[in-house]
């Protein structure tokens, strides 16, 4: 059983920034594809980025030059760098980390 655990949500102003991290437990972190997804209020999930474990990513078009995915394989850590943050980012943020989810993570775009 994989744990996942996020953190480093909470409230911004539209323009700021913050950086989620998700940690996983397994000794096999490195062969993992780490995902990172959101819902927000009355959506559906969606995917926000992923990263294989290559380090090959994929965005979503709506974050595309704004997020950054990365992993730290030492630490079985998966982070998002979110910059440029929108009303529209406002979601629960979820890391899946090999097809097991985390509890979730609330990011709140507001001013």
């Amino acid at each position: 059983q994989v744990e996942v655990v996020e953190s480093g949500g909470g409230l911004v102003q539209p323009g700021g920034s913050l950086r989620l991290s998700c940690i996983a437990s397994g000794s096999t972190f490195s062969g993992y594809v780490m995902g990172w997804y959101r819902r927000a209020p009355g959506k559906q999930r969606e995917l926000v980025a992923i990263m294989s474990s290559f380090g090959s990513t994929t965005y979503a078009d709506s974050v595309k030059g704004r997020f950054t995915v990365s992993r730290d394989n030492a630490k079985n850590t998966v982070y998002l760098q979110m910059n440029s943050l929108k009303p529209e980012d406002t979601a629960v943020y979820y890391c899946n980390a090999d097809m097991h989810w985390g509890q979730g993570t609330q990011v709140t775009v507001s001013s």
